[in-house]
């Protein structure tokens, strides 16, 4: 069995901007296109693959695991 490759740069930096907090309304939004260079709609969309991928649990398991119970979260109220 081979190994899968490392997370890529991009998906760290997302799960970075996942720990941090943020100050006020909008500081993310800024952030996420000032730094990643990406639409606020393009980085959840990758955020929610990642929260499926090993690699990043592997990674980031804290933050995946937070993730992961918000999302279950919502999904039950829906």
């Amino acid at each position: 069995m081979t190994e899968r490759p490392a997370l890529d740069d991009r998906a760290r930096a997302v799960l970075a901007m996942e720990r941090r907090s943020w100050p006020g309304p909008g500081a993310k939004e800024r952030a996420i296109r000032e730094q990643l260079d990406l639409s606020p709609v393009r980085y959840y969309q990758l955020l929610n693959a990642l929260l499926d991928d090993e690699r990043a649990l592997a990674h980031d398991p804290v933050t995946v695991n937070r993730l992961r119970r918000l999302r279950a979260t919502r999904d039950t109220r829906r």
